[in-house]
């Protein structure tokens, strides 16, 4: 599904499961714009036969965030050159950045349940990779940062939406804001992370996790993700007329014995 030398795709057809994998552990899976085209054009050609989505990485870090080589006045070869894009119209460096969001955003979009299993550091576009899962599975040595701000910039890849989502306005501003590292404990604490085991015990846990989902009645799940994102974001009689029509099509599907 890919041939891009740092993202590993596999496919569990019995089990119905995509695992995407982060596969540059040397440079801490550092992210560069071709990664993110790599990763929207995967997103993007997920079917219907597959029921969950796991994303996760090589070695210590599941990600350093964006290559610095990429902010490196001679930028990288093969790559967009940022710092000579920022001398551009603003319209097209607004078009460039809405190709990279799209690495992030279709993960959220997509009715699969998405699970990041996240060790080690994840940083800037390492962390907002691992807030467009669903659902975060923390290795106890996880570190997460959001550092944009403190480099000058801010978050623009699709994280503040579910950052803010997990954890509220106040914390997240203070996270974007100060830069600092959030660990396992707090993490689990805030909402950021849905469980945080010993590092040996992440891919197992993991696993488990996504055998839970499995059991769920497939149509009942497909239902309820999209159900449960739109709950913080529309109107209390919205909401409850999408709860409805949820239901009817799913009262349709057991009448017709398709659970």
């Amino acid at each position: 599904m890919t041939d891009h030398p740092h993202l590993r795709v596999t496919v569990d057809d019995e089990r119905q499961v995509l695992t995407v994998t982060l596969a540059n552990p040397e440079e801490r899976n550092a992210q560069t714009p071709s990664l993110w085209y790599a990763l929207a054009a995967v997103g993007e050609a997920v079917g219907d036969d597959i029921r969950v989505v796991v994303l996760r990485a090589e070695g210590a870090s599941f990600s350093a965030g964006l290559h610095r080589g990429m902010l490196s006045p001679g930028g990288m070869p093969g790559e967009p050159h940022l710092v000579a894009q920022a001398t551009s119209a603003a319209a097209d460096t607004a078009e460039l950045i809405a190709g990279f969001q799209r690495a992030f955003r279709v993960w959220q979009e997509m009715p699969q349940v998405v699970v990041a299993a996240v060790q080690g550091h994840a940083i800037g576009a390492g962390f907002q990779l691992a807030l467009a899962a669903d659902l975060r599975v923390c290795a106890d040595d996880v570190q997460l940062a959001m550092r944009e701000t403190s480099l000058g910039l801010v978050p623009d890849l699709a994280g503040t939406r579910p950052l803010v989502a997990c954890v509220g306005y106040a914390r997240a501003l203070e996270i974007c804001a100060t830069g600092r590292f959030v660990g396992a404990a707090e993490a689990t604490a805030i909402g950021l992370a849905t469980v945080a085991v010993p590092r040996a015990e992440l891919d197992a846990t993991t696993d488990d996790l996504v055998q839970a989902l499995l059991d769920a009645p497939a149509g009942a799940l497909r239902e309820l993700k999209p159900l449960l994102r739109s709950a913080t974001d529309t109107s209390a009689d919205e909401q409850l007329r999408r709860e409805r029509e949820a239901q009817v099509r799913r009262l349709a599907a057991l009448a017709r014995g398709d659970g």
